[in-house]
């Protein structure tokens, strides 16, 4: 594949995701920003301030559901964003990452053990966060525990298994109930190199996680976890990955750096894949 630079500048941009309007939303967790692309190559700043979105997720009403410290609904008229999940068990959240939506709109997202705001020696083993779904307009259930670095999430083709990376440990895999609760969370792969961040899945049923602190690749999973094939991206960290395009062939490579070019920092890349990706459903809050 050969990827051309769509945006460049960034700290480490992170939550790629693609409207109807084939624009490109996506966040800047290290200077706080949640940016909008347009085919035409316009970027807009759309939230500006908030730090560590890592994940967002298009609103079927309008306006965006972003994480942080909490996660949040960004109505796109007023500018306001408004948490929809802020604390649990009476307590304040620590943080939140990436996440997924399902058929029914509800938004899927991991929490942290850790306070990330603050600051952690990644290479010591962090307290484990949690698995958590949220149903509209605001019903919260915690599915499982026991992920040390929540990171990327997505469903399978049949919604029967939901992948979950876990950048301390690989991509875990849990199987989904029809109440749609999740059981036998198991590992499914890990990276040859580095960790896996952000991940999406195609329509073949096979698994693209994004390598950060390796190689600068994505990596595709068959659907029993072999690797098929190490795409190349000019980022030693490669933070994320999403499909997108009228076909969904066009791969959206999101980066930490440039190894092009250093002083272009994080950046987004986009390239044309021979397999479409599997649309991600809209969040109906």
């Amino acid at each position: 594949m050969e990827f051309e630079t769509l945006a460049t500048g960034y700290g480490l941009v992170e939550g790629p995701r693609i409207d109807d309007q084939n624009r490109l939303y996506y966040s800047d967790i290290r200077s706080g920003g949640v940016y909008r692309r347009s085919p035409d190559g316009k970027i807009e700043t759309l939230i500006s301030g908030r730090p560590f979105v890592g994940g967002i997720a298009l609103n079927e009403s309008g306006g965006l559901v972003v994480s942080g410290r909490t996660l949040a609904k960004w109505d796109e008229k007023s500018g306001a964003l408004r948490d929809l999940f802020a604390e649990w068990n009476n307590k304040p959240l620590f943080g939140i990452n990436d996440l997924t939506i399902d058929d029914q709109g509800s938004v899927w997202f991991g929490t942290f053990g850790f306070d990330l705001h603050a600051g952690f020696d990644f290479k010591s083993k962090p307290p484990v966060g949690s698995l958590f779904r949220i149903d509209p307009p605001g019903r919260v259930s915690k599915l499982a525990e026991g992920v040390e670095i929540t990171n990327g999430l997505g469903f399978s083709p049949d919604r029967k298994l939901l992948y979950h990376c876990d950048s301390n440990s690989g991509v875990w895999v849990y199987d989904v109930r029809p109440d749609r609760t999740v059981s036998d969370r198991r590992l499914f792969a890990k990276v040859p190199e580095g960790s896996p961040d952000g991940m999406t899945v195609d329509a073949e049923g096979c698994v693209w996680a994004a390598i950060v602190m390796g190689p600068g690749e994505i990596v595709r999973f068959k659907p029993d976890g072999a690797v098929d094939r190490r795409v190349k991206v000019p980022a030693k960290s490669v933070t994320s990955v999403a499909f997108g395009g009228p076909d969904m062939c066009d791969l959206y490579a999101v980066t930490a750096n440039n190894t092009n070019d250093r002083a272009l920092k994080g950046s987004v890349f986009r390239a044309r894949s021979d397999v479409p990706g599997l649309p991600v459903p809209k969040a109906r809050f």
